[in-house]
C-alpha cells in the first residue's frame, strides 16, 4: 500500500481520525499505520511500568506507530501528581517535553520540587522560567482540561490506552498491548 502524500490536508485528516490535536505530545508520523494514545500519571507506579512497555513497542513497531501521551494526574491517589504533570508542561514550553517525560518515568517516585528542578537543570532548561511557571501554575489549566477531556472519553484512571480511537480494555502487559497494536496496524 502506498502511503498518502504528506500534505497538510492529509496530515490533519490522519490526526482527526485518531483524535490527535496540535496540543498533544506526539512521537511518530501522522502517517503511521496505528496511533497509540496513553493517558498517564507521572506519579503512578503502573504508568511507570507501562512506560517501559510502550518504549519496547515503539522499538518493535518503528515508523508504523505514532505515540501520543496525555497527562491524567490523579492527585487523589498520588500526592505530587499534578506537580509532575506541570513540570512536563514547563519542559514542553521549552521544547523538552519528551526528555522530561522520560526522566520522570525513569525516576518514578522522585517528583518533589527538588528532583523536578534537578531534572530541569539536567535537561538544560531555563531554570528561572521553569521555577516561575511551576510557582505560577502556568500550565495547570491545560492539564485539567486534558484530564476532563479524558474523562469525557471514558478514562477513569491512569494508565488508559486508546489504539486509534478504540479504548484498549485488556491487560497492559507487553504481549497483550503489542498484539493489539500490531493487529490495529494490520500485522499478521
Amino acid at each position: 500500500m502506498i502511503a498518502p502524500e504528506p500534505t497538510l490536508e492529509n496530515m490533519q485528516k490522519a490526526s482527526l481520525e485518531a483524535g490527535v490535536s496540535s496540543e498533544d505530545h506526539v512521537r511518530g508520523s501522522p502517517f503511521a499505520k496505528v496511533t497509540l494514545v496513553a493517558y498517564g500519571d507521572f506519579a503512578c507506579p503502573e504508568c511507570a511500568t507501562t512506560y517501559r512497555t510502550v518504549k519496547t513497542i515503539q522499538k518493535k513497531m518503528g515508523a508504523r506507530l505514532r505515540y501520543v501521551f496525555r497527562s491524567f494526574p490523579q492527585p487523589e491517589e498520588y500526592e505530587r501528581s499534578e506537580e509532575a504533570a506541570e513540570a512536563a508542561e514547563c519542559a514542553s514550553s521549552q521544547g523538552k517535553f519528551w526528555e522530561m517525560h522520560d526522566r520522570m518515568f525513569e525516576n518514578r517516585g522522585a517528583s518533589d520540587e527538588l528532583h523536578l528542578a534537578r531534572y530541569a537543570a539536567d535537561l538544560g532548561l531555563d531554570l528561572g522560567r521553569f521555577r516561575r511557571e511551576m510557582r505560577e501554575h502556568v500550565h495547570l489549566a491545560k492539564i485539567r482540561t486534558v484530564r476532563k477531556a479524558g474523562v469525557r472519553r471514558g478514562v477513569v484512571q491512569a494508565p488508559t490506552f486508546f489504539i486509534d480511537c478504540s479504548v484498549h480494555e485488556s491487560a497492559f502487559g507487553l504481549a497483550t498491548l503489542l498484539a493489539a497494536v500490531q493487529a490495529a496496524a494490520g500485522d499478521s
